[in-house]
């Protein structure tokens, strides 16, 4: 009964007036009874039952009228509206090289893709109040979530990826310029960009520092993560041998992408540097503390108020009998 409050709640200090007029009050004057000799008589037990009925009776119609006057509010879960929101694209490499699989996460190596798709999962869930929207890029960019309020279908979709379904190779600037044209029309006062990839740009129409400069233009900021463990040691059968799984990551590009935009660029080894790098963007980047919270609400006045309208027809039958 947590969500029930009684806004006129003083309304039950009247509770014990109808005693304090009953002790107060002068005793009305008893008529003299009128004994009619062929008439059934009732007997006293019965007269102390019914007067004690009536007076029980009584006492809950009156419960009831106070309950309904001190009008009883039912409050629903509250409702967070945040009036300024932020949009933000969320680009990431589906790439064949995501498959490579030297991300520490728990202890054991897994591929880039899964690693992605654990941490950012996690940092979508985060972003309460915000518009969130998904761009995939190999060969070519696609839109595969539209800017929306909905986390839920967000994470769902991010879920729902594998790779080599748009290609192996990596448009970044096609990414990026598509992520920018949904900020075209936006009237968000902050639009972020994430861009995540693990290798240099070798498809698409478009080069990633034209398309920086165009989401400059829209006031778009891109942060940009660099994936792959770098050097690691490989077993193979009589021994091991160091390799660098992130050859191809092309830093230098990312990282002026960033600084175009007034970004910046994060190196991800492992799981764990993920996660951090998110939670740092997440500082970077902060939900808008500018919400309006309400609790929608129900008058339930009219059930004390019924129950004492059924009472108090109890109470006229009982009276009528005892009469």
């Amino acid at each position: 009964m947590a969500n029930l409050e009684f806004i006129w709640w003083p309304m039950f200090l009247l509770v014990p007036l109808p005693l304090v007029a009953y002790f107060l009050l002068p005793a009305a004057k008893a008529a003299a009874p009128l004994y009619l000799p062929y008439l059934p008589t009732q007997t006293s037990q019965n007269i102390a039952n019914n007067s004690t009925a009536i007076k029980v009776l009584a006492g809950c119609v009156w419960v009831a009228l106070l309950c309904a006057a001190a009008r009883p509010v039912w409050y629903g879960e509250p409702v967070i509206h945040q009036p300024e929101h932020r949009d933000m694209m969320l680009v990431v490499d589906l790439s064949g090289s995501m498959s490579q699989e030297d991300m520490l996460y728990n202890g054991d190596y897994i591929d880039r893709l899964s690693a992605v798709k654990h941490v950012l999962s996690d940092f979508i869930e985060q972003r309460s109040g915000d518009r969130l929207g998904l761009v995939f890029f190999a060969d070519h960019a696609y839109l595969q979530t539209p800017l929306t309020l909905d986390r839920h279908a967000i994470a769902q979709q991010l879920q729902q990826i594998v790779l080599n379904i748009i290609g192996s190779k990596t448009a970044i600037g096609e990414g990026i310029g598509l992520a920018t044209k949904t900020f075209v029309d936006s009237d968000a006062p902050q639009r972020v960009i994430v861009l995540l990839s693990d290798g240099s740009n070798t498809a698409g129409v478009l080069d990633p520092l034209e398309a920086a400069k165009i989401a400059k233009k829209y006031g778009a900021t891109i942060y940009t993560v660099g994936v792959g463990a770098g050097e690691m040691e490989v077993k193979q059968f009589l021994f091991t041998r160091k390799v660098n799984t992130a050859q191809d990551l092309d830093e230098v590009t990312l990282k002026q992408i960033a600084e175009l935009t007034g970004g910046t660029y994060f190196r991800a080894r492992n799981s764990d540097d993920l996660e951090r790098i998110y939670q740092t963007i997440n500082q970077l980047e902060p939900i808008s503390q500018a919400t309006q919270t309400w609790r929608p609400q129900q008058e339930w006045f009219r059930f004390p108020l019924a129950t004492a309208l059924l009472l108090g027809c109890v109470l006229i039958i009982v009276r009528r009998n005892h009469v």
